[in-house]
This record gives C-alpha cells, structure tokens and sequence, in this order.
C-alpha cells in the first residue's frame, strides 16, 4: 500500500535534521531540465507566472539560479523534514523514530512540480514550482503535460510486486491529477475530512490538509498495510463515518464544540 502527499509551500531549512539517513531523489534528469526552463525567466515572469510578490519572485530565481543536480547535505535537506505546510504539521516528521522514516521512505510518496516524486528521505533542495504552473516546455503547456506517465509508471513498477496493490490519496486534487490514471493500474482509495459546522458536515481547507498529514503519521506508526486499518485513525477527535463512505472514499468527521 502506498500513500500519496502533497508538498508544501513553506520549507524549513534552518532547523537540523535530526536523522542523518538519505536518499537521492529518482528524477533528477527531469528536474534539471525544469530548472533550464526556469532559469530563462525573469523574477517578472516568474511573479506573473506563479502570482508570487516580487520578494518570492526573485528568492525562487536566486534558487533556480544555484540549484545543482549533486545533491549534499550541504544544499539539500530529507523532504519529508524540510516541508513546513499544515499537513506536515499534522505529520510532525521531525518527532518520528529513523526507524518509522524508514518503513514510511517504502510506503510514501510526496508528489512534486520540480521533483515529480520524492520519497520522505530524498534529499530536496529549496524550490517553488506548483504542480498547477502553466509552465511550458517542449513537452507541452503544463507540468501535467511535462511529467506525462511517469509518475504512474513508477507507482505500477512500486506496486508490482503486490497481489492487490493499492494507493491511499492524501494529496489535494492539484497534485493528484499528475497521475495519469488511465495508466495507473492500482485502486485508489480517497480519504476525505470533514467538520461540523453551519448546521452541515463539510471539508474545511486548513483543518483538513493536517488532518492528512495526522492520518500518514497513523499509517506511518501502526505500519498500515490494508485499507479497513484505515478506519481505525481517530486522532484530533475524528472518527470513521461508515455510512457516508464507499470502499474507494473513506470519510473522517468530527463535531467540535463550538
């Protein structure tokens, strides 16, 4: 079983890892040759292209400009510690054991712009580049365009070896459509999050995205293998709701008092 995750816009580079185990990530060809495109533009381009201030602007300009495809410990970071969003609050990384980075480095998967996939231990250098960027190259209009199969590719060749394989989604929809699921040849199970509020049970933006990262940290602790040990995740006051569920989207609610 293998679960998939968003990045972050927000990175932490100036805390420590606290573990020295790494990995080099699986795509670095295909970043290098994103970062040639990127290198071409203007810090106005780049704002205009990813609505970002002129301060963002020329900080991921200054990124493209020194980012290398050797990556070391000293311009390079474990993703999974170097994220810093709502969802990896939730998952609080930096307070796991090597022991559970390690069994989550076989079963995570955290989908990237620049990177395609990154496994929690891969070693990242900083970047901006959302999986929704209209960036063109001459693969296409788009990172969709850009990145093709690829990534489904890798996750049929992870799940070869399972008689039943399957992907637990806990990225957001952004990300998620960069696997092409015509090729994707695993079921897709979708956990989703809701809370009470205004009369009705809805998905919360903030409050779902930690909710992802609570429910990986569960998978990630119990050593998750089957998808009915999903129901089990009741952190922060959720709790499975069977009856709004089906066996491809599992539904989490939770009725705080106001």
């Amino acid at each position: 079983m293998q679960f998939l995750l968003s990045p972050a816009k927000s990175l932490d580079y100036e805390t420590p890892a606290h573990i020295a185990s790494h990995s080099q990530p699986l795509f670095t060809p295909q970043s290098a040759e994103l970062i040639e495109v990127l290198k071409t533009q203007s810090p106005q381009q780049i704002s205009a292209l990813m609505k970002l201030s002129d301060a963002l602007a020329n900080l991921n300009v200054a990124r493209y400009q020194t980012w290398s495809p050797r990556f070391t410990a000293q311009n390079a970071k474990q993703a999974v510690l170097a994220f810093n969003g709502d969802v990896y609050e939730g998952l609080n990384a930096k307070t796991l054991s090597e022991r559970h980075l390690i069994w989550a480095q076989q079963h995570v998967c955290i989908l990237s712009g620049l990177y395609g996939v990154l496994r929690p231990l891969d070693w990242m250098q900083p970047y901006r580049l959302e999986m929704g960027t209209a960036l063109v190259t001459k693969h296409g209009k788009n990172l969709y365009q850009f990145w093709g199969t690829q990534i489904a590719d890798y996750l049929n060749a992870k799940a070869a070896t399972d008689i039943s394989p399957v992907i637990v989604n806990l990225a957001s929809e952004e990300y998620f459509k960069v696997v092409d699921r015509k090729a994707l040849k695993a079921r897709v199970v979708n956990c989703v999050f809701e809370d009470y509020k205004g009369g009705k049970y809805k998905i919360i933006s903030f409050h779902a995205k930690r909710a992802r990262g609570l429910m990986l940290r569960y998978a990630i602790e119990n050593k998750l293998t089957s998808v009915d040990a999903l129901e089990g995740f009741d952190a922060e006051s959720y709790s499975f709701e069977s009856e709004a569920s089906t066996p491809d989207r599992l539904v989490f609610r939770r009725r705080l008092v106001d």
